[in-house]
Parts: C-alpha cells; structure tokens; sequence
C-alpha cells in the first residue's frame, strides 16, 4: 500500500512516533494525514509543523468514546475524502506496580485506549476500506504481547488481546479475498518518553525515528507481522522449545527483560 497519494489517519499523532510517521508519511507524499490525538496543545503544534511540508489537519478525538470517533471519522472524510490508511498508535501505560497494586482507573484506562479503541476506530473505517476494495490499518502493538513482563501486566494484557484481534481481522480480510490488508506492528521498547525510566541492558531501546519508518515501510510492504527488533520474534519459540524456569531465567536474569520497568517513570505531564 503506497503512502504516495494516500489519505492516512494516525491516532495519538500529536507526539512520540504518531507525529513523526505523520512527518514521514507527509514526506513520502501523502496526499494528506489527518492527526487524531486528545492533547489539543500538541494538535495544534504538529499541524503546524507538517502543514509546511503538505496537506495536514488535526482532530480532538477521545479515542475511547465511540461517538467522538465516529464523527471524527465523518469530519476527516469530508475534508479529505475516501481515507487509504489508518495507524491506530495511541496507547498509554499507566503505572509499573505489581498487579495488586492497581487501581481499577489503570485496568480500565489501559484496557480501553489499547485494545477496545483501535477496535473502535477500525470499526467504523473497516466497511468503507472493503467497499472500496482498497485501504491499509497498521495497528502498533508491543513486544509486551509477545513476551509477559513483570510490573506491567495491565499494559501486557492490553497488547496481547491487540495483536490477538489485529491477526484475527487479518486473516478474515484474506479469506474473503479482499485487497484490503492488516499489519500488526510489535515494538520493544521506544526512546519517546512513554517509558521514561525503563532501563534495558541486552536489547537496546529504540529511537523513534527508525520505528516510524520502519512502520511505514511495513505498511508499503503489507506485511502481516511486523516485530522489532527481529530478535525478539523469537522469544515464543524459546518459550515452547526450552523449559519455562530456563526461559524466565534466560529472559528475566541473564537479557534483563524482567527488570526492565524496576525504575519506570513514565511520561511526567
């Protein structure tokens, strides 16, 4: 699916990798990127700075309220037209506490902007995309969902049941032929602040700049999966041929994973 000519819709594009895709894609000539994102501050910058490069506009969109989505979706069509490519990006991770010590706001927020929106937002996009026999949904997801980490079970949950859904939608579209493609991207770790604090001493986090476009090109490429860094593909493999004390200690102890969010801060605003 070429990001040439393409109407695309990046939600949580105001910041981390969103704006920089939004950037990127602007870049490669989209005929224009629609950011979806709630920080109305943000919109307004990034519109600004991708309105130099090409056709850019900004949406306040509480992902989670289904309604909002759907006359986002309705506005953004209108100012548009017909949209080629959605990235569900937005995300939150909320806390690194011990599963007891969530709250119910950490499930239900968790759960609710990382799995049950992007499902939303691919909703009400999906039966246009088939009409049209045409269109692209990238949906980010995390190496937390192949891989389960201590002091971040809520956010794991969260991207396992994602990527469940988002290969499940895959491999409908197939069967019913249609040209219409699904990627599901599963990032370790990004430098964008979302996770301020984590410390990773096997695996190195990424920089943001190399997974926007590697997104991007995943897109162009329609691909089913893809995981990042490639290594990391393979941790279910090791998880099914070795015993799991081997592999919890080989992932916990000896890479680090499971200490990975000890001294977690997060984003400070």
């Amino acid at each position: 699916m070429k990001i040439k000519d393409s109407v695309v819709i990046i939600t949580g594009g105001a910041s981390g990798i969103g704006r920089i895709m939004g950037r990127m894609a602007l870049e490669k000539g989209a005929k224009g990127v629609a950011v979806w994102d709630i920080n109305e501050q943000n919109l307004d910058k990034v519109v600004k700075d991708h309105s130099a490069i090409g056709k850019t506009k900004g949406y306040k969109v509480d992902v989670s309220d289904y309604d909002a989505v759907r006359a986002a979706y309705e506005a953004t069509v209108a100012d548009f037209g017909p949209v080629d490519i959605l990235i569900n990006n937005a995300g939150v991770v909320t806390t690194n506490n011990t599963f007891d010590k969530n709250t119910k706001l950490d499930i239900d927020l968790t759960i609710t902007i990382n799995t049950i929106a992007p499902m939303y937002v691919a909703l009400v996009m999906l039966p246009d995309m088939i009409a049209r026999d045409r269109g692209h949904i990238c949906n980010i997801t995390s190496a937390a969902g192949l891989l389960a980490n201590p002091r971040m079970s809520v956010y794991a949950a969260s991207k396992w049941a994602a990527m469940g859904w988002s290969d499940s939608v895959w491999i409908e579209l197939k069967e019913r032929k249609s040209h219409v493609g699904v990627t599901t991207f599963a990032p370790y770790f990004i430098n964008t602040g979302m996770f301020d604090g984590v410390k990773s001493w096997f695996f190195p986090i990424l920089k943001p700049e190399r997974a926007a476009a590697r997104v991007l090109r995943a897109i162009e490429r329609r691909k089913r999966f893809q995981g990042m860094p490639f290594a990391f593909r393979f941790a279910r493999l090791m998880q099914g041929l070795l015993p799991m004390r081997w592999a919890d200690w080989i992932f916990g102890e000896l890479f680090g994973i499971y200490h990975a969010m000890d001294h977690f801060t997060g984003r400070k605003n």
